[in-house]
């Protein structure tokens, strides 16, 4: 499958722009440049309901949320959604387009997350910081007409990490009964051993090896964190038990291959799993709507298969 016309104007316009490597300047540089990269893209914000901002307090601190309401009457299922970025970039305003489109489509309640972001923040506090806002969530979801008996997780890319690992955690050491999980080309292992995928989409495709690089050394406190399901939960000894998921990858995008391992350790352990290839396109292509025509049918293949489950 070759790779969409669309996608390679998109990989040409960034190759043109001649930006530095996001290792090869300093941090509050390479979070300037990415995140106002994007805010310039200008990516349509979908109307819903109402939005929310919320706070709340726990034992190490504050997180802040925002809650996308859907029209309607309710009660709303709902969806904790953890944003990507490498555990080091974004904040809430990136994730606008992306979330409200979800709350539109899908009729759910969208409760994106601001956890906590490395290196200031090493892991594993960002799972800390996913597992309290669920639980949170589901205490106070009726708050905005949620019903706390169909909770979802969701994030796309680190942040679908934090979705497989708070679904885990959840499982092990308590917590609201979760619905299902959806996983968009998330990390799920570290960079070594080298996968099929990492060697082939090394540079050029929007997520480069040397960019993994370097997130994992941001989140990392320590090397042997790697071997932690924590962090890498393809490593999980058992992953029976946890909710069904719909894991979304992309053709050309290094972290495919741990994508789809996951979806298939999930299978072979009794999950019910969808796994969706969109073949063409590369990592992140959900954060640009307006631009690529397959993030819009992403988010409407989320919100079905959501629907699906409620």
């Amino acid at each position: 499958m070759a790779l969409d016309p669309k996608v390679k104007e998109l990989l040409t316009a960034i190759a043109a722009a001649g930006l530095p490597s996001i290792d090869s300047i300093p941090l509050d540089a390479a979070r300037e440049m990415v995140e106002k990269g994007y805010a310039a893209m200008r990516i349509p914000v979908m109307e819903v309901g109402s939005i929310q901002n919320r706070s709340f307090s726990f034992s190490d601190g504050k997180i802040d949320l925002r809650i996308y309401i859907p029209r309607g009457e309710g009660p709303f299922p709902v969806m904790v959604f953890f944003h990507g970025g490498g555990w080091v970039f974004f904040h809430l305003d990136a994730y606008d387009p992306i979330c409200s489109h979800i709350c539109a489509l899908s009729g759910f309640i969208v409760v994106s997350v601001e956890y906590r972001l490395s290196p200031e923040y090493k892991f594993p506090l960002a799972t800390d910081d996913c597992l309290e806002a669920t639980r949170w969530t589901a205490e106070h979801c009726r708050e905005w007409n949620g019903d706390p008996s169909r909770i979802f997780l969701a994030g796309d890319s680190a942040g679908g990490n934090l979705a497989t690992v708070t679904a885990m955690r959840i499982r092990n050491e308590g917590g609201p009964d979760i619905r299902g999980q959806v996983l968009i080309y998330p990390a799920t292992d570290y960079y070594e051993p080298e996968k099929p995928s990492y060697a082939e989409f090394a540079a050029g495709y929007n997520l480069s090896m040397d960019d993994m690089k370097w997130f994992w050394k941001m989140y990392l406190d320590k090397k042997e964190d790697a071997k932690n399901p924590k962090a890498a939960p393809l490593l999980a000894p058992d992953l029976s038990g946890l909710p069904p998921a719909l894991v979304i990858v992309s053709g050309f995008d290094l972290l495919r291959d741990e994508g789809i391992a996951y979806a298939d350790r999930l299978k072979k352990s009794g999950i019910q799993v969808r796994l969706s290839v969109y073949e063409e396109m590369i990592h992140g292509f959900l954060s640009y709507l307006g631009i690529l025509k397959q993030a819009k049918t992403a988010i409407e293949e989320i919100s079905g298969w959501l629907n699906e489950r409620i």
